[in-house]
């Protein structure tokens, strides 16, 4: 079975277990929204689903992002004047935030998850989600003005 229909029978399964319907639209937003490691926003999961699927809708687009961030599978990052990303990466990582091009990297290391598990426990907090975001200017956009 390949990557794709054993993944795609995994978004269907937990979509119906949740109740929702498996429309083929919907199961392309979830591919791409969970396999995507560049942060996209509603807009370019609409663009690029629109592709394949050209009957599409926002609306759906924007429900099935909101299913996959209420079920913990997708986190939503808001960022003041701009469009909200969606992060599949829900382990403790840090987000290498680009102040010029809005690029988003993430930086998963050993530390990032020892310390948020660290602090979580030292105040008994049971850790629902995390988010550390470093701001600045990535390698490209700091060799651009040399």
């Amino acid at each position: 079975m390949s990557s794709f229909l054993k993944s795609d029978a995994l978004i269907i399964e937990s979509l119906r277990k949740k109740g929702y319907r498996a429309t083929p639209q919907r199961i392309a937003v979830c591919r791409y929204a969970l396999q995507s490691r560049d942060h996209p926003t509603a807009q370019r999961v609409y663009d690029e689903v629109r592709k394949v699927h050209p009957t599409v809708s926002l609306a759906t687009v924007y429900k099935t992002l909101q299913i996959l961030t209420e079920h913990g599978l997708v986190q939503e990052l808001d960022f003041p004047g701009s469009q909200a990303r969606f992060d599949s990466c829900m382990e403790p990582h840090i987000n290498l935030v680009c102040l010029r091009c809005g690029s988003i990297e993430d930086m998963e290391d050993p530390a990032a998850r020892e310390m948020v598990a660290k602090f979580a426990a030292k105040k008994e907090f049971t850790r629902t989600g995390q988010r550390l975001d470093i701001h600045g200017i990535c390698k490209r956009c700091s060799g651009r003005g040399k």
